[in-house]
């Protein structure tokens, strides 16, 4: 069984609609696939509609935190959308979002890079707009070679000359929330240095003291050595373990299916969730 749990779509940074993501998925011979765009649910329902035969869909969002200056990043499985206080939450997020890009794209222009807001809107789309977009702006103007080169202090990484700070969740918060609406929290690429600055352990101890589930551990960014300090350190704290591609379409080089969930951690993820139940497919449609 191949179960990838973390990719986006159009409806945050991906470049492929919900639709064409779980198709993709089922092609490339997944059978579980969570659709985790940040901070939005928004599109569960056209990925649901598509989903084809074989290809069970895990509902998702990746949260948006921040702890003492430290960004993070929190998975979100199988939580009630409906639930109002996560619901707020999200919104004030995603409400942000345009402000923040709009200060980014400032900052770049007076370190006299030509980007418009105009171009990042139009690659963002209907969209949550956020620096991946901004990256691909960069890419087109040739100031970067690919997305990925603009996560650093030169550019849009955390603390860099064009990084503009947004409304994010505290980590806590966000996990008490979660559970309120019934859904499992995994703490994505923990260990992901080259994004800026990470959580120390001791961090991640006290958020699993807290209710937190589990650390992403096969991931692109975490090389080998990472990858098994962080599975001692899961060890250790009693957190699941999981791995994903961390898909977005053309936007990264990574794949659907890169990285894997073990079948038996999915299972200990859909036995802790109340909040909503994977979505086994039942041969999409196929215009959805």
């Amino acid at each position: 069984m191949r179960i990838d749990l973390h990719t986006h779509s159009t409806a945050s940074d991906g470049t492929d609609t919900p639709a064409e993501l779980v198709r993709r998925a089922a092609a490339t011979g997944l059978d579980v696939v969570a659709l985790t765009d940040h901070d939005t649910t928004r599109g569960h329902a056209e990925a649901i509609a598509a989903l084809p035969e074989g290809l069970t869909l895990v509902t998702g969002a990746e949260l948006s935190c921040r702890l003492n200056g430290v960004g993070m990043h929190l998975l979100a499985y199988l939580f009630d959308p409906a639930e109002p206080e996560l619901a707020r939450e999200m919104e004030l997020v995603r409400d942000d979002r345009v402000p923040r890009a709009r200060a980014m794209v400032a900052k770049l222009q007076e370190r006299g890079v030509p980007v418009t807001w105009e171009r990042v809107a139009a690659i963002a789309g209907d969209g949550s707009v956020g620096r991946p977009h901004i990256a691909q702006a960069l890419v087109e103007l040739g100031v970067v070679p690919d997305v990925s080169g603009a996560f650093t202090t030169e550019w849009l990484a955390d603390g860099g000359r064009a990084y503009v700070e947004k409304h994010e969740l505290d980590p806590f918060k966000a996990i008490r929330l979660v559970k309120e609406a019934g859904g499992v929290t995994v703490f994505a690429h923990p260990a992901a240095v080259k994004r800026g600055q990470t959580a120390p352990d001791s961090v991640i101890a006290d958020l699993t003291a807290y209710g937190l589930d589990g650390i992403e551990v096969d991931h692109m960014d975490h090389d080998e050595p990472t990858r098994a300090r962080l599975r001692g350190l899961a060890a250790d704290l009693g957190l699941l373990t999981t791995g994903s591609s961390d898909y977005h379409g053309t936007r990264k080089t990574c794949a659907l299916g890169d990285h894997t969930t073990d079948p038996e951690i999915f299972g200990e993820i859909t036995r802790r969730a109340a909040g909503a139940f994977p979505v086994p497919g039942a041969g999409g449609r196929v215009d959805a």
